[in-house]
């Protein structure tokens, strides 16, 4: 395999391995904000207070979500993405 096969297939490892990671992640956001709501409701209610933690672990979803699927600076450099910035900035 050629280096830049090799740098493909290692982003594309990241990739799948950061997707595994939060849907586990969701699991665990779920099962908490589960427990706390329940404690919540036990300890006779009032006050929703667990929503900070929810919303807490919510924002560490929102984000860890755009880092597995969005493609926010992910992916490889390619040699034509090279050429093809090369041009757009020599037609300047």
């Amino acid at each position: 395999m050629t280096d830049e096969s090799n740098e493909i297939r290692e982003a594309a490892k990241k990739r799948i391995k950061a997707q595994r990671d939060y849907k586990q992640y969701l699991w665990v956001w779920a099962a908490v904000s589960i427990l706390l709501t329940a404690i919540w409701a036990l300890t006779g209610g009032g006050y929703f207070w667990p929503v900070w933690a929810i919303f807490g672990m919510g924002v560490g979803a929102l984000f860890a979500g755009l880092d597995a699927y969005g493609k926010f600076g992910r992916g490889v450099i390619t040699e034509a993405d090279i050429d093809k910035e090369i041009e757009r900035t020599s037609k300047k």
